[in-house]
């Protein structure tokens, strides 16, 4: 099969679309046939291996041990490990699975869901990670009740699209910020008020929310705690790295200092999660925002996209289901 696969640390430059084995799934594997998959900011961070403790939290100092880019992916079983009970040859699925920038990868099946018939391969493929990350930062670490003001900070990207959605969903009031050419996406998704960052700065509005996802992180986290109600969330799910590195260590500390809790964390993929966000999926209430679309033999230049910080939502890629057993 073909696959994009990296040796060592670099721009998409260090990528190559390789011929290799087709993996056999053991346990409680799924082998799918990829027939899309979407890119995420951690695919281009583990390429690059930056900044350097990145690599001491993924096991590869001098070199990359993770050797294969991907992790969204839809396509069909095309077999199973002996210990699966959940699918079987032929299901169509969605989820995670590591390397999907490649004709056939292997899953677990904890990390999968059926693909609801009414949704396509593209849309089911930009969903797992970026929605996942939206839908556990508001619900599970902001605590999103019906009603509450919350502010989705980066609404523009993969995560704050369905930030956006998600939290209309739960019956928020939602304020996005965004850049001036994002705006009319953002209220046409769902944002109740947005806020064009590069005239108006929120930190300094006067306004307070109940909850703010930043989704990607550019402001301090002084920043976000002025933007605070007295009792209100902030979730970090993305960002610059001083930024995160910045609520990593100080959120704890400010969460012990006051009723505001700061809370950093990275998403679980898991099959219920899924599900639920299949069934939003199919009923039109979760609607993926894509930018681009490219061809799998261009996943570099995906990726090299998506690093340039530009992107509306999500960046797909499409395998040719005619090319590459």
């Amino acid at each position: 099969m073909k696959a994009f696969c990296y040796t060592e640390y670099g721009s998409p430059d260090v990528l190559r679309f390789s011929e290799i084995p087709t993996p056999v799934p053991i346990n409680e594997e799924v082998l799918i046939r990829v027939r899309a998959a979407s890119v995420n900011a951690l695919d281009w961070r583990l390429m690059r291996g930056k900044p350097i403790f990145l690599r001491f939290m993924i096991g590869g100092l001098r070199r990359p041990k993770p050797t294969r880019p991907g992790a969204d992916v839809a396509g069909r079983v095309e077999a199973v490990g002996p210990s699966v009970t959940q699918f079987k040859p032929g299901d169509e699925v969605f989820g995670a699975c590591r390397g999907s920038f490649a004709d056939y990868g292997c899953a677990p099946e904890s990390k999968l869901a059926l693909r609801p018939p009414n949704v396509t391969c593209e849309d089911a493929a930009a969903v797992p990670v970026a929605a996942l990350t939206a839908l556990q930062g508001l619900r599970d670490h902001g605590r999103i009740q019906r009603g509450h003001r919350v502010l989705v900070d980066g609404a523009s990207g993969g995560v704050g699209t369905f930030a956006i959605q998600i939290a209309a969903h739960f019956g928020a009031d939602v304020t996005a910020a965004c850049s001036t050419g994002n705006v009319d996406t953002a209220r046409a998704i769902g944002a109740d008020h947005v806020i064009d960052y590069t005239r108006e700065d929120f930190a300094r509005s006067g306004q307070r929310y109940d909850l703010i996802l930043a989704a990607n992180a550019h402001h301090s986290i002084f920043d976000y705690r002025r933007a605070l109600a007295p009792n209100g969330i902030f979730v970090m799910a993305g960002g610059g790295w001083p930024q995160l590195l910045q609520g990593m260590a100080l959120g704890p500390l400010l969460s012990r200092l006051g009723r505001r809790q700061f809370r950093f964390f990275m998403a679980k993929v898991n099959t219920p999660d899924l599900v639920l966000l299949g069934e939003l999926l199919a009923a039109g209430t979760l609607v993926p925002v894509i930018d681009r679309r490219y061809p799998l033999s261009e996943a570099a230049e995906a990726i090299r996209y998506l690093e340039k910080g530009h992107a509306r939502g999500k960046v797909v890629i499409t395998v040719d289901q005619g090319t590459g057993a």
